[in-house]
């Protein structure tokens, strides 16, 4: 099936204008590549399929010193296969239950505690990055957990909290947490095929509960529904989530956004006041956290009329009319008044997570 779906993606720019402050590796980010192990790895692989491209969506370009950030409940941010997880999540228990100070300092990582961590694993999704995604990166040596600031590449397997937030990358069963911004970072590693930075994302935790992950299929050209804690026993096909929509204008505005053109899907539903996303398929698509272009704009209605107000009576009479033909000009470009992103800014310092709850109750944003 194609996806016909008009795609767009939820972002906006945060300026890296913090000090470097990190763990270990200062002012450097570590390019992961999507099936390497990496350095210190907690423990070994539990990646369940073999990890490729995700065929990223296409970004506008960012302003200078800025990182992009996207809500991680937009459908379609992550990719997988139907019915088949991208990592075996009870073997990632059983390699941390077999060794207790591994477990112990992954609690730790994470702001759990160590008998926590079993059902907190089987609280997460497994799924894959469709997005070069940058995040804190915690490894294990001498006994105790390391840190570096990382980019994983699109296509790398994740477990993924009720917040649509990268926790543990699978290859390395290393536990993930928020970036730390940096004033000036220095990529070291080999880039991969098609990397730019321009094109790095940071998962923003979405304000509410995701119950149900869409998640774009990249082989099948197709999208399903993934329950979050679900290891794809009960995935079902979904229709495309509809093309978002803007609201009318409020006010002109003198340039026009750019229009994104991303090659796969990572749509979202743009909505206004307390209107509701409209279900698709059995599953309510997220509302977009942030202002977006669609793929094709659409004129919005004129934002001025003509003046009703006579010529001044100190205007001495002119031999010509003023032309019938004059019109208000049309607003290409209106500005809506969404929210701001669903999340704070990338601080200075990592923010451990909470411990999320095994059965990820609460609101669905997806």
């Amino acid at each position: 099936m194609v996806a016909a779906a008009a795609l767009a993606v939820v972002l906006t720019n945060r300026p890296d204008d913090s000090p470097d402050t990190t763990g270990s590796g200062g002012g450097e980010v570590f390019l992961q590549n999507a099936a390497a192990t990496g350095p210190d790895p907690f423990t070994k692989s539990t990646a369940r399929t073999e990890s490729t491209s995700a065929s990223p969506a296409s970004l506008p370009p960012r302003t200078s010193s800025a990182t992009t950030e996207v809500s991680g409940s937009t459908p379609g941010l992550y990719g997988g296969t139907q019915s088949v997880a991208s990592c075996d999540v009870e073997q990632q228990v059983r390699y941390l239950a077999a060794e207790p100070a591994k477990n112990g300092a992954f609690a730790s990582t994470l702001g759990i505690e160590a008998n926590q961590v079993p059902d907190y694993l089987r609280s997460l999704t497994p799924l894959q990055l469709r997005a070069d995604t940058r995040v804190t990166n915690h490894g294990y040596k001498n006994g105790a957990a390391t840190t570096y600031q990382s980019v994983l590449q699109a296509g790398t397997a994740v477990m993924v909290d009720n917040r649509g937030v990268p926790r543990v990358r699978c290859a390395c069963g290393n536990p993930l947490t928020p970036p730390v911004a940096q004033k000036s970072p220095k990529p070291t590693g080999t880039p991969w095929q098609g990397y730019d930075a321009d094109q790095v994302v940071v998962v923003a935790p979405s304000v509410t509960v995701v119950n149900v992950f869409v998640v774009y299929d990249t082989e099948a050209d197709s999208w399903f529904a993934r329950q979050h804690g679900d290891h794809g026993k009960h995935d079902r096909p979904t229709p495309p989530p509809p093309p978002p929509t803007r609201s009318p204008s409020t006010s002109a505005s003198t340039s026009t956004p750019p229009s994104v053109s991303p090659s796969t899907p990572v749509p979202c539903v743009t909505v206004t006041g307390d209107e509701t996303p409209t279900p698709s398929g059995g599953v309510t698509p997220s509302p977009c956290p942030s202002t977006l272009s669609p793929a094709t704009p659409t004129s919005s209605p004129p934002t001025t009329t003509p003046s009703d107000t006579p010529p001044s009576t100190d205007t001495p009479p002119s031999d010509t009319t003023p032309s019938d033909d004059t019109t208000p000009q049309d607003d290409s470009s209106p500005v809506t008044n969404s929210p701001g992103p669903e999340s704070a800014p990338v601080t200075d310092g990592s923010t451990a997570p909470s411990a999320e709850s095994a059965d990820g109750s609460g609101g669905s944003t997806a």
